[in-house]
């Protein structure tokens, strides 16, 4: 396995462009399947969470193709709705597909996805949810096997916000007979976006955005052409990067107003965060403020921040809390912070933060994507070297990364073969 090296404690320096949002590409490549045709995907990142949803896509039967940042899909093939727990296991993402092939094709076959090193995430409530719409659910030797003539429109309250559960339920109610509300519905970009690419393929949504979300029901769909929007994860984490001590850098490619949270969290830390035409420039100061966060489904402070954010407050300049709300076991990248001398102790849900004037390289091993790239930063804002282990994590979710930070003036290597 690869490592990343870094020799830290200087500043970045420059521009650094986001890359397409995973978080928006894994469903729009589900989406395809509710149509026959060639779909086509632009500004797709080369990352490994959308090799595993291609290569699962072909073994539905579709045909895949990728040119640089653009991935066409045709579902005209698709012959085969199961989704196999080789595939799922690598990426719960691949549940998505559940909704679009029972929607199409009046039956799915889908691995239980299990839980991740961050928590447990059932899908009960996609479960609920296409049973309101009229399926029969039943779960056999660790798969769910869903079927229906055709679904029906359906008023679903979620009990608690779900962004998969909001996009695998959508997509479903695009070719149901009827209409369809989504109360509770998560409010992401990233549900926006899918609602686009969906009205583009000739579905009826309205609300996306909102947490009440309307779909009326059609007979078919057509394939689309759409290039989509940028990381704002990618872009939160270079935030945090600039503003390191003595860094300046423009944050380009992305929105603020899909920042907001961030930039308003930033802000307090005292540096200084400034939208301009070119992008988000971000200039670090000497010692940023200590900054209390709580993670939130958006508009909130984002659960995928979190732990880049608890680097930020590591360097500050008193104590700082940091509140987990959306998954129970997220503050793994403690432990190897602490290796790094930070000053971190977890009680429950949160983490106290007592910032300290440096931290020091060591050799890391990172536990999850969001993990890794918290520990990328540390790496750079330390004295001397540092070695994150198992970046294949970071390889789900950034592309590249490595290449972006060097452009950037960081001292930064990929070392193939490690442990």
């Amino acid at each position: 396995m690869d490592k990343i090296v870094i020799e830290g404690g200087k500043p970045l320096k420059g521009e650094v462009q986001v890359s397409g949002a995973k978080n928006a590409a894994l469903p729009i490549l589900a989406a395809a399947l509710l149509a026959p045709g060639e779909s086509i995907m632009r500004n797709v990142p080369d990352l490994q969470d959308v090799r595993t949803f291609t290569a699962l896509l072909r073994f539905l039967g579709a045909r895949t193709s990728v040119e640089g940042s653009v991935v066409h899909i045709d579902a005209s093939t698709v012959n085969r709705p199961e989704a196999p727990y080789e595939l799922v296991k690598q990426m719960r993402a691949s549940v998505l597909v559940l909704g679009p092939l029972l929607a199409r094709f009046g039956k799915a076959k889908v691995s239980l996805p299990g839980g991740c090193a961050i928590g447990a995430r059932p899908i009960n409530l996609h479960l609920k949810g296409l049973e309101a719409m009229g399926a029969r659910i039943s779960l056999e030797r660790g798969y769910v096997i869903a079927e229906a003539d055709r679904l029906k429109g359906a008023e679903i309250n979620f009990d608690i916000s779900t962004h998969t559960g909001t996009e695998n339920l959508m997509m479903a109610a695009t070719l149901a007979k009827g209409r369809t509300v989504l109360i509770n519905a998560a409010r992401e970009p990233e549900v926006e976006e899918l609602a686009r690419i969906l009205n583009k393929m000739g579905a009826r949504i309205s609300g996306a955005g909102t947490n009440i979300i309307e779909i009326e029901g059609t007979d078919d769909l057509e394939p689309f052409d759409h290039a989509i929007m940028a990381d704002r994860i990618e872009a939160g984490t270079f935030l945090v990067a600039g503003c390191l001590p003595g860094s300046d850098i423009i944050v380009k490619g992305c929105l603020p107003e899909h920042l907001g949270s961030v930039i308003s969290k930033l802000g307090q830390s005292g540096v200084d965060v400034e939208p301009t035409a070119r992008g988000i420039r971000v200039r670090g100061t000497e010692r940023p403020e200590p900054v209390d966060i709580t993670t939130a489904p958006y508009p909130g402070f984002p659960t995928d921040m979190q732990a880049q954010f608890m680097v930020l407050m590591c360097l500050s300049s008193g104590q700082s809390l940091i509140t987990e709300t959306v998954f129970e076991n997220r503050f793994m990248h403690v432990s190897e912070l602490q290796r790094m001398g930070a000053d971190i102790s977890v009680r429950g849900r949160s983490a106290i933060i007592r910032g300290q004037e440096r931290l020091c390289g060591a050799q890391v091993m990172a536990t999850d994507l969001r993990a890794s790239a918290s520990l990328v930063l540390a790496g750079l804002a330390a004295e001397n070297t540092t070695e994150v282990l198992r970046v294949y994590h970071i390889d789900r979710g950034y592309e590249r990364i490595e290449e972006k930070l060097g452009k950037l003036g960081c001292r930064v290597k990929r070392v193939a073969g490690s442990a």
